[in-house]
């Protein structure tokens, strides 16, 4: 097993655990945004969140509502980031699906995540919503 999510869900590689159930494991990020950042990855091996079963989908979001709870209990967090980065072009750096819990303050100045594609979004032509919802229902 070369994933490096997989062997730390495994325990073949040492982490510091916060909570797990059947098909999911959250452990602190050894490289955080902010104090008690925590990963939620799926036991088993996913690249990309569409690729999960439902059931580990839904085991995976189980976790991340648990361990928001007690980041804001036990941290004192005013609200929570929640984020997957999904495929390389999102910015996955890990090839396994995993949702970062990052606990925020109201004085911590880093803005919500929209500010990271300011100036950088798509102006819409009038329709194109319509157009691009039909696309997706296919």
């Amino acid at each position: 097993m070369s994933c490096l999510f997989c062997r730390i869900a495994a325990g073949e590689i040492p982490s510091e655990k916060v909570l797990e159930n059947e098909r999911a494991f959250a452990f602190l990020d050894i490289r955080p945004l902010q104090r008690g950042h925590v990963l939620v990855v799926p036991k088993r091996h996913h690249e990309r969140f569409s690729d999960m079963t439902p059931e580990d989908a839904a085991a995976v979001m189980d976790l991340a509502q648990h361990v928001a709870r007690r980041q804001s209990r036990a941290l004192g967090a005013a609200g929570i980031t929640i984020a997957v980065n999904d495929g390389r072009a999102a910015g996955q750096e890990v090839m396994h699906v995993h949702v970062h819990l990052v606990p925020r303050a109201e004085t911590d100045g880093i803005g919500p995540v929209h500010a990271l594609f300011r100036g950088k979004t798509p102006t819409l032509r009038d329709g194109e919503l319509r157009e691009i919802g039909a696309e997706m229902r296919g």
